[in-house]
């Protein structure tokens, strides 16, 4: 099968992609022991041909679905065909590798402003209050 995706103008080819029919688990009668509609997904990340930036990203990204040898493994058994399965796994290492790639935008530091602060300040004292409130009376 001649099969790729593409993820933010990147294409990988089906040669990277190794796909292995496997039984599904769980529930499904009879023909759940007969037929394997389950995919396994396997991704090399080091022998593939993204950019090595995106390799570096991939390797680095902490996600249980890689491997400690670089290997992307997607288990797809949600639906009843093979080729939904596949169609399924195809999609969701699209979007891991379109997660791991982001480019997080930079964080600037603020300072609370004067009124949350009083904000913080009164709903803490309040919050005193109404426990100091519990307290035992002594005469």
């Amino acid at each position: 099968m001649n099969e790729s995706i593409k993820a933010h103008n990147i294409r990988i080819p089906s040669e990277d992609l190794d796909f292995q029919p496997i039984r599904a688990q769980g529930s499904g009668g009879q023909n759940v022991n007969k037929v394997s509609t389950a995919i396994h997904l396997r991704f090399d990340i080091r022998t593939s041909s993204l950019p090595d930036s995106w390799k570096e990203k991939l390797l680095s990204y902490a996600d249980q679905r890689i491997s400690g040898d670089g290997v992307v493994v997607i288990k797809a058994q949600t639906h009843n065909s093979q080729e939904k399965n596949r169609a399924d796994a195809l999609e969701r290492l699209q979007q891991l590798i379109v997660d791991a790639t982001k480019v997080q935008k930079k964080r600037k530091a603020t300072r609370p402003t004067f009124s949350s602060r009083l904000k913080r300040l009164d709903s803490k004292k309040k919050h005193s209050d109404i426990k100091s409130g519990r307290k035992k009376v002594d005469y």
